[in-house]
């Protein structure tokens, strides 16, 4: 009997150490994990990865390109002729005073604001600010912000309190956010927080001066979401089929998002001219491409959410397969679209109530004026939300199959190779 029960025994030891659900295949088999989803996914037949590389390479090089000519390189960011510069102070004291230059006002206040930088750093000003509705801004004890034109910085009578403080609240708040990141992603939470400062790098050195330098604000767009999906997906999930999955996925997603976003912005007459334009183009001195402006809001907006459902979605594939490796590509398809519907649906409910907060404002006074629903949503601003949701709802929903039929594809394939 013990006979037999070594012999039992000998066989749930071997699959131990073959990996994959007990699949052996000699010596290779230790390397591949232990059939759970902690192990590293088989590395992809070698033609597979060759069409990978045939696909994303010429796409990261003409990113790298698209950088390199759409940069203002040279350029003075343009200006105003005269630039406010902003400075920080301390409120003392706050009396209640007559409004010098508006009597009709509920009333003012007058500020002793103690100037913390310039050339008055050390001194105090005195600034008048307006009671709203019984209520001032600012208060004594405030820590705020004033502007001031760059010709008169030694003018105290120039310089006027235009906000809060908020470095220090916003600087906590960003360690408590890295803090939870890392305390639960460990390593792959501190390549996540790299990956987020490389989208905001991106964002602040290219985008905006290539925008404010005049480029195409779809062009820019379309360089800068590739810059930012290629290296935010390699820097947090590391170079290898699975990640390049989802990119393929993420690029064919923007690439449809891109068309449905030029046809219908054209199809519904959306110029993106309103205030926000009309002062941006007094900015530059020029005309700005406003529908563009539309179109790279639309894309640059989508991207964060098309991340999201691409890697879980290429990770489902890659989970389910580890989980079950006698699983046939159509049933492995469809168990992972299973897991796609559910996510799909509430990325799609994030991204329409992200873009209905940009315009609750707008939603409110529309309500208030009584405005009928058709009414209210074809007017010019709401209609670009509309298209900007729908169509990014759009390629959200279409990178599920997408993403899922490439995953399929590699992790079938590598695991037959793998299996050799």
């Amino acid at each position: 009997m013990s006979s037999t029960d070594r012999h039992a025994r000998r066989p749930a030891r071997h699959r131990r150490l073959d990996g994959d659900g007990g699949h052996g295949n000699g010596g290779h088999g230790g390397g591949h994990g232990h059939g759970h989803g902690h192990s590293p996914a088989p590395p992809a037949d070698r033609r597979v990865r060759m069409l990978i590389a045939a696909l994303l390479v010429p796409c990261a090089l003409a990113t790298v390109v698209g950088l390199v000519l759409l940069y203002p390189f040279g350029e003075p960011a343009p200006a105003d002729d005269v630039t406010a510069v902003r400075v920080d102070g301390h409120v003392t004291t706050a009396t209640e005073t007559a409004c010098s230059d508006d009597p009709n006002a509920d009333g003012c206040l007058a500020l002793t604001v103690a100037i913390a930088e310039g050339p008055l750093a050390g001194q105090s000003i005195v600034t008048e600010v307006s009671v709203v509705r019984g209520e001032a801004p600012f208060g004594a004890g405030d820590d705020v912000v004033l502007s001031v034109p760059e010709d008169e910085l030694t003018e105290p009578v120039a310089y006027a309190v235009v906000d809060f403080q908020r470095s220090t609240p916003l600087l906590v708040l960003a360690l408590l956010f890295a803090a939870a990141v890392v305390g639960l992603g460990g390593r792959r939470g501190l390549a996540a927080l790299a990956a987020l400062a490389l989208t905001g790098t991106t964002l602040i050195a290219f985008v905006l001066p290539a925008i404010l330098a005049g480029r195409d604000p779809l062009a820019v767009a379309v360089v800068g979401c590739c810059a930012i999906m290629f290296g935010a997906l390699y820097l947090t999930h590391g170079l290898s089929a699975r990640t390049s999955t989802a990119v393929l996925g993420t690029l064919a997603s923007l690439v449809l998002i891109g068309l449905l976003g030029t046809a219908f912005a054209h199809l519904a007459r959306l110029s993106g001219a309103d205030e926000d334009t009309a002062n941006l183009a007094a900015a530059l001195g020029t005309g700005v491409d406003s529908r563009g402006l539309v179109l790279a809001g639309l894309m640059i907006g989508a991207l964060g959410a098309l991340d999201d459902v691409t890697v879980t979605q290429t990770s489902a594939v890659w989970e389910l397969r580890q989980a079950d490796p006698g699983l046939r590509s159509i049933a492995l398809f469809r168990a992972a679209m299973r897991i796609g519907r559910d996510h799909v649906a509430s990325a799609v409910n994030t991204l329409v109530l992200a873009y209905a907060g940009t315009t609750l404002p707008l939603l409110l006074l529309f309500s208030a004026a009584q405005r009928g629903l058709g009414d209210v949503l074809t007017t010019q601003v709401i209609a670009t939300e509309v298209v900007r949701t729908l169509v990014g709802s759009i390629g959200l929903v279409a990178s599920v199959p997408v993403t899922t039929a490439v995953a399929v594809a590699v992790v079938t394939r590598s695991r037959r190779v793998a299996g050799r």
